[in-house]
């Protein structure tokens, strides 16, 4: 696990996820928000979001936090991972999650309303299509990521989910 994708809906707890494994094997976090949005908050057009992604994929290791929706250019990041992870949890806790945390956009509200309709079937098929050969794991619950991350923590192989 040298090149880790994480990918979800807004608001389930990618970032804190990133954090931790980053922790536990010492890897550099990106946190993709922070090369993406523009002053406004306005979108890094596909172009340039893609070249961006280019130089920030060739460390030898990392762990890229970020599910940028409709604003995605996936391809250049899911063909450097070794590992992907799909924090597939449900809208009311990744809601719950994200009324905690800040104010949002609506465009964010519905990017997090239509995401198992809409962003998740365009993400496994990214995933399928640009990292075949990526260990994939997904996670619907926060007791199964927990477990995962403890596996780590205590130097155990995961289990495959």
């Amino acid at each position: 696990m040298r090149r880790v994708v994480i990918l979800g809906r807004g608001g389930s707890g990618k970032s804190t996820l990133a954090a931790r494994l980053g922790t536990i094997t010492g890897l550099p976090v990106i946190e993709l928000d922070q090369h993406f949005w523009r002053p406004g908050p306005e979108a890094t057009p596909p172009d340039q979001w893609a070249a961006v992604q280019g130089e920030l994929v060739r460390t030898e290791g990392w762990i890229m936090d970020g599910d940028l929706g409709p604003y995605d250019v996936l391809d250049v990041r899911l063909r450097a991972a070794d590992t992907v992870i799909l924090l597939d949890f449900s809208f009311w806790r990744c809601a719950w999650r994200a009324i905690r945390r800040s104010r949002e956009r609506v465009d964010f509200w519905l990017w997090v309303w239509g995401y198992r309709r809409h962003s998740r079937p365009l993400l496994l098929s990214a995933i399928d299509t640009h990292a075949n050969d990526a260990h994939l794991h997904i996670f619907r619950s926060p007791y199964a990521l927990n477990r995962f991350v403890h596996q780590l923590e205590t130097g155990r192989t995961p289990d495959q989910p």
